[in-house]
């Protein structure tokens, strides 16, 4: 049955050649906790083990037994560890709890974002033209600008092993062209046939 726009409920009985009908409301859906924090009265478990301000058990009772020690201290009692048996209540300020929770949330998004740097790598040779290397200098400077780190890597073949000094001032004309950009991380090193080194944005991403 429907009753302005809504279903309801209406269980009937016969009594005395009359029906009577019981209208029962719907019951309202209850609130979401929007921080799915359980704090005071959200929590519900019979019995919580309860930790005192200062870190200290104060041992398993009552859910209400334990609001009212909450209330002695003039503080807040959060449930820290729902799926502990019997689960953990701890009695401290919510709203300082609260804060320093987001601040750690803060801090570890800013943590994986500075993992997601990229690092873009160029390539050079020890017979690189000068306006070869200047087209590379400014590549490497856009990735600097957009706050990610450039691994240069100059690769000798054959005989030019023989004249590493020639790769060598390749490499240091390279990272002279992007310093106003970038502080060196690994200073240019030869690993075989391979001299590499490593700049890192002045920029954040």
């Amino acid at each position: 049955m429907t009753f302005n726009g809504r279903r309801i409920l209406c269980p009937f009985y016969f009594i005395g050649g009359f029906i009577i009908i019981y209208f029962n409301e719907p019951r309202p859906y209850p609130k979401k906790n929007e921080n799915e924090d359980l704090v005071n009265e959200s929590i519900r478990f019979p019995q919580v083990r309860v930790i005192d301000p200062n870190g200290g058990s104060l041992g398993v009772m009552p859910r209400l037994r334990a609001l009212q020690v909450a209330e002695t201290y003039n503080l807040d009692l959060v449930c820290v560890s729902k799926d502990a048996n019997p689960p953990v209540c701890k009695i401290l300020n919510y709203g300082k709890y609260r804060f320093e929770n987001q601040k750690k949330q803060k801090e570890m998004k800013k943590n994986q974002k500075a993992k997601e740097i990229d690092i873009k790598e160029i390539q050079l040779s020890p017979v690189i033209g000068q306006h070869d290397i200047d087209t590379k200098i400014k590549t490497a400077n856009k990735f600097l600008l957009a706050g990610d780190k450039v691994k240069v890597t100059l690769r000798f073949k054959g005989r030019q092993l023989s004249h590493v000094e020639v790769g060598e001032e390749v490499m240091n004309r390279f990272i002279q062209g992007c310093l106003d950009n970038a502080v060196i991380e690994k200073e240019a090193k030869l690993d075989g046939k391979l001299l590499t080194s490593i700049l890192a944005s002045k920029h954040k991403k």
